[in-house]
């Protein structure tokens, strides 16, 4: 009987702990600065489709012929499939060019906004969380 009730107050405990990573989360202006737009015109060197955030790894060549990758947040994997975003869409070697917001350290990190296509075709990568800045039409 000890033993039980013991476990079932480990387990009514710990359930709160599982939901700490929901918590964790980040605003926009946490870690990106909208007041330093970024326009980014490379290859796509890889996309991690992950939560919560997927990533563009975009490689932009230099006027030295050096090469920069930059990483790209993107929004949640299900949220670009519904946005209109396709696993092939974004494939390594894709022509892209990339407007979003940089880092707020002033790393090759940012929070995409939107990613051309080589089509033209433009797709909201953005995140709409506290402190981004408005999606076009939303101002």
């Amino acid at each position: 009987m000890y033993k039980k009730w013991i476990t079932m107050c480990i387990i009514i405990l710990g359930l709160p702990l599982a939901a700490l990573p929901a918590f964790a989360h980040h605003a926009f202006s946490a870690e990106f600065d909208a007041t330093k737009p970024v326009r980014l015109e490379g290859k796509i060197n890889r996309m991690e489709w992950i939560n919560p955030h997927s990533w563009l790894h975009v490689d932009v060549s230099n006027d030295d012929g050096s090469v920069d990758t930059w990483m790209v947040e993107a929004g949640p994997a299900g949220v670009l499939v519904r946005r209109g975003w396709r696993k092939d869409s974004i494939v390594s070697g894709t022509d892209v060019i990339v407007e979003g917001y940089q880092a707020r350290d002033g790393s090759m990190r940012a929070n995409g906004r939107d990613v051309t296509l080589p089509n033209g075709e433009r797709l909201f990568a953005g995140s709409t969380g506290p402190g981004a800045p408005p999606e076009a039409g939303e101002q």
